[in-house]
């Protein structure tokens, strides 16, 4: 697919363009805050300034539940957009309410794509029963960040500038114990007061030992519960040593990374920009970021997409006209994916992340490995962000994370709670 052009930054302001009246208005409709929503109407507004014939109407609503709320019930009675933004993981509930309108070989073939345009991984990621319910934009994985002096320090960069020596249930141990011997106040920090977050990188950890949370309807059938009791433990481990400290909320976790007091971090791809900006005030260390580490048997990191989606309007089905034009949009932000990776994420079509100027781009370019390794929330109404899946993760892996629960009792409340779940 051929790359438009490389975006490393839109202009603030765009040459006037003189338009009497957008032939084609796309409503869309998105749950983009803070740098992520900044960049996305960076791209909005250039595309309208760049599209005479075609004007994006963009509406931001609140994410999560009530997003996804909103649009099951607008789409309901034919009052939904023309586009959306959806994550990957809440396709299949989207599915089972009949909410999403199929993304067809025809609606393919006008944006000029086909599945070797994307990662393995991400394209199996927006199909259910056969059939395809979006396209994927991004992928955005946890990660791990890195104080590259203080792991220099202790002996765990290697000749390629890269940390070393971290894969391994044990040989991690020894590292974060390293790292404490060195004078550091915490050897990582991660967002240990909500278990629902921390239920990334433990399902990042059972699907390094080919475990699943969901096999043929049953949740943690044979021996996937005693994986994800193996994988909660080793999290758990790293805060009942000492290495990490507990009950921390999302910002304080943040915080003791960029100050100094924490060596590394576990966290999602989005807080890249936090960092780059630091650094460009002065005011961070050099840092890097990495897929996680091996722990187990291969390399397997929790992710998901930003795609977008066109809903099922009951009654007022989108026409051909607009959907030429949301064909039209999603073609053109996708080829425009260079800019939105300096939010962190990791653009779905390959032909960007393939690109000189995304493979020149740091750290994204070295975590981008990871969208080979990557794995999904299991294909369920039950999972994906902000669903029962991951409230149950928070109600039963919280205590255990910070030492108040053995894991394999967390773990059989986790599978209790869900297999009430009808």
């Amino acid at each position: 697919m051929k790359l438009s052009r490389a975006i490393l930054a839109v202009p603030a302001f765009f040459a006037a363009v003189s338009i009497a009246e957008a032939q084609t208005e796309v409503v869309w409709w998105d749950f983009l805050g803070g740098g992520d929503g900044v960049r996305m109407k960076s791209l909005i507004d250039e595309f309208n300034t760049s599209h005479p014939d075609i004007e994006i109407q963009a509406t931001t609503l609140e994410w999560g539940v009530p997003f996804y709320t909103k649009v099951q019930t607008s789409a309901a009675i034919g009052e939904g957009p023309d586009m959306m933004t959806y994550h990957t993981s809440r396709i299949p509930l989207a599915v089972d309410s009949d909410v999403l309108s199929e993304i067809t070989a025809d609606d393919l073939a006008a944006m000029g794509l086909s599945e070797s345009d994307f990662a393995p991984a991400t394209w199996d990621a927006v199909q259910v029963g056969g059939a395809q319910y979006a396209i994927p934009f991004d992928t955005h994985p946890i990660v791990l960040y890195y104080n590259k002096e203080k792991l220099a320090a202790a002996g765990l960069i290697g000749d390629d500038g890269l940390p070393t020596g971290l894969d391994g249930i044990e040989n991690f141990a020894a590292a974060l114990q390293k790292l404490q011997e060195g004078g550091t106040e915490w050897s990582m920090s991660t967002f240990t007061a909500s278990g629902n977050f921390q239920f990334r990188t433990i399902y990042s950890l059972l699907g390094q030992q080919d475990g699943e949370m969901l096999t043929d309807g049953e949740w943690l059938a044979g021996e996937n519960k005693q994986k994800l009791a193996n994988a909660l433990k080793v999290v758990s481990d790293w805060v009942g040593d000492g290495h990490v400290p507990a009950y921390t909320e999302y910002p304080a976790a943040v915080a003791l990374f960029t100050s100094g007091q924490a060596a590394m971090h576990i966290n999602g791809v989005w807080e890249v920009p936090t960092m780059v900006d630091l650094q460009e005030k002065g005011e961070l260390f050099e840092w890097g970021a990495i897929e996680l580490p091996v722990f187990f048997d291969h390399p397997s990191t929790y992710s998901d997409s930003h795609s977008f989606a066109i809903p099922n309007n009951k009654d007022n089905p989108i026409s051909a006209e607009k959907r030429a034009a949301v064909q039209a949009v999603i073609s053109w932000m996708l080829e425009n994916g260079l800019f939105w990776a300096t939010a962190g994420h990791i653009p779905a079509l390959n032909a960007v992340t393939e690109s000189a100027e995304y493979k020149a781009m740091e750290p994204n370019a070295t975590y981008a490995v990871l969208t080979q390794n990557a794995i999904f929330d299991p294909k369920s109404k039950f999972a994906g962000v902000a669903s029962p899946m991951f409230e149950a993760a928070g109600n039963s892996f919280t205590a255990s994370v910070n030492g108040e629960m053995e894991a394999g009792e967390a773990v059989d409340l986790m599978k209790d709670e869900l297999d009430f779940l009808e």
